[in-house]
């Protein structure tokens, strides 16, 4: 650790204090507001996630302080869930990060889980993450103008999800699907709409996965506790140019 942030137990402890006390899920909303603000947050969302390796240190002994809180709802997790969001198959240990990035790759909302979990059923929670106020207080905007997600996404529930809140989509149609809707004929309905050229915009989430990788701690996950990971994530979004 570089000297100037003196012995790694103090950085450690002020890491951990400002992870239980919502600090850094502060910071990271307050650069949202002044993005926003400046009018550098686009509307037109993509969602994607992220596996990350876990250390094996990760999932060995008792986990110190597991029941304390995390971030402060809803910009993190309330409470270290029971799993630590550690997955483990005979691949190893490891850590999925869900996330919600606008067209100019500012992260609106992230969601920590274990490795194995599927993407279709995070989805709510990420979109119920996004949550920009205005500069001057008042309610928060959540819905966003437009939602892209890849094939992953694509389920009746997550459809079913953003049709009452007349939020426009483009997700592709998964193949199993689509030949299942043309073998019922007209009792399978018109298939989803689908802009090849909206979709392009998509790659903004990939791009920002791969900046946000760049730090090692957010690659392989050192942290045994969820909240504690999460924290790092926030870290590395405030210190990454938004």
């Amino acid at each position: 650790m570089p000297e100037r942030y003196r012995p790694w137990e103090t950085a450690y402890t002020l890491f951990r204090r400002w992870q239980i006390d919502g600090t850094w899920a502060a910071v990271l909303k307050k650069l949202k507001v002044k993005a926003d603000a400046a009018g550098h947050i686009e509307w037109e969302v993509s969602v994607d996630s992220t596996v990350c390796r876990a250390h094996p240190a990760c999932g060995r002994g008792p986990q110190k302080g597991a029941s304390g809180p995390g971030g402060t709802a809803p910009e993190g997790l309330e409470a270290e869930p029971a799993d630590h969001a550690i997955g483990r198959s005979r691949g190893g240990l490891t850590t999925k990060i869900h996330l919600a990035v606008d067209s100019s790759f500012h992260a609106l909302a992230t969601v920590i889980t274990a490795g194995q979990r599927g993407d279709a059923p995070a989805f709510t929670e990420v979109m119920n993450r996004i949550r920009v106020p205005p500069p001057g207080g008042g309610h928060p905007r959540t819905r966003p103008g437009h939602v892209l997600a890849d094939r992953a996404y694509s389920s009746r529930a997550i459809r079913d999800y953003l049709r009452p809140r007349q939020i426009p989509h483009t997700i592709p149609e998964k193949r199993d699907q689509a030949r299942h809707r043309l073998r019922r004929g007209s009792d399978g309905g018109r298939p989803p709409g689908f802009d090849r050229e909206m979709y392009k915009k998509r790659n903004r989430v990939e791009c920002r996965i791969g900046l946000l990788k760049q730090a090692r701690g957010i690659a392989t996950r050192y942290d045994k506790l969820a909240v504690r990971y999460e924290a790092t994530v926030q870290l590395a979004l405030i210190r990454q140019p938004l």
